[in-house]
């Protein structure tokens, strides 16, 4: 079969489907150094893993969105609503109490990370025969992949990593139903190995790019979520494979087809076209956790002239969540009309 690469074999596989197994064989050859990492750690694991490839990532998507004019043209209203009501359910949410908030963000973030592997498989599976019962199978593997190990994290309050804050997600020690579960779990995957053998050995064709998403996605969320308890580990697997496949998805599709007069920046016409997109996403991710440092965590830099009085968080807090939460939101969108 042609097998339906979204831009390339070589790129696809680099960008998009090597992630977490290369996550996963750093993880099995240095495990004991990266205990020791987690024990100490750094500035430099916040800024590689944290700032420039979760935050960047969702910046990236101002390329599907804000900076692209044709989309811009598409979507006008949706560009200026989707903010604006996030912002005032954000403060809402925030007024009844921080914790809500932060529970109710870190939800919609899971939900957007079960959806982006969906999205995913979508796109490569866009060659195949549309039948029905197929598709239904497809989609149940892939949400087996990330809905079972958020189950078990729901239902195993002993995990040694947050989302965003600590206690954000309503938990119960339920250790017969994580059994009973994690039965169905296995029952479920097994089904789609021998299902795709079966249709190998009948058809001789195999969707390399589909099965190697599907596996990756079996390999980041049960190793990250559930056989290791560690937060480096867990950090590692959840933005690495979420974040490097969205920026090389975005860059792929809208930034490398470089179409004159395609974006509300003029300098794209360049041979260093990479360099800027990925400088333009480092930049804002910097400056967007910059300001998080300065006005409201104070980790890694403190300077107290600038911390905001917990008075406006209200409205603070919010404001800084805005890019990542309408990221979040139109993502739910702007993909549909992709084959």
């Amino acid at each position: 079969m042609i097998q339906p690469w979204i831009h390339k074999k070589q790129t696809d596989v680099a960008f998009i489907l090597l992630p977490p197994f290369f996550i996963a064989l750093i993880v099995l050859l240095f495990n004991e150094k990266l205990a020791v990492i987690q024990d100490n750690y750094s500035f430099l694991t916040w800024l590689v893993l944290i700032v420039f490839i979760d935050v960047a990532h969702a910046y990236a998507s101002l390329f599907k969105t804000y900076l692209n004019k044709t989309e811009v043209s598409k979507h006008k209203k949706l560009f200026t609503i989707v903010p604006c009501i996030c912002l005032l359910l954000s403060m809402a949410a925030f007024i009844v109490s921080k914790d809500f908030f932060w529970s109710v963000l870190a939800y919609i973030a899971v939900f957007h990370f079960i959806r982006q592997q969906y999205g995913f498989m979508k796109l490569y599976s866009r060659n195949e025969p549309k039948n029905k019962l197929k598709l239904l199978f497809d989609k149940i593997v892939i949400y087996n992949a990330t809905v079972f190990p958020m189950m078990f994290w729901f239902l195993n309050p002993d995990r040694n990593f947050n989302w965003f804050v600590s206690n954000e997600f309503l938990q119960s020690n339920e250790p017969q139903i994580t059994n009973i579960l994690f039965i169905c779990f296995a029952v479920i995957f097994i089904a789609y190995l021998v299902s795709v053998v079966y249709g190998f050995i009948k058809t001789k064709q195999l969707n390399l790019p589909k099965n190697l998403l599907i596996l990756g996605t079996y390999i980041s969320w049960y190793l990250g979520i559930i056989h290791y308890n560690n937060e480096l580990i867990f950090t590692a697997f959840n933005v690495v494979s979420h974040g490097i496949p969205y920026m090389a998805l975005v860059y792929f599709k809208e930034i490398k087809p470089n179409k004159k007069g395609s974006f509300y920046l003029p300098f794209f016409q360049t041979k260093y076209l990479v360099v800027i997109f990925l400088l333009i996403l480092l930049g804002l991710a910097f400056l967007e956790e910059l300001i998080w440092e300065l006005t409201v965590w104070e980790e890694h830099f403190q300077f107290p002239e600038f911390y905001i009085s917990d008075n406006l968080h209200f409205i603070w807090i919010p404001l800084l969540t805005l890019p990542q939460l309408t990221h979040y939101v139109l993502d739910g969108f702007i993909w549909k009309s992709k084959k």
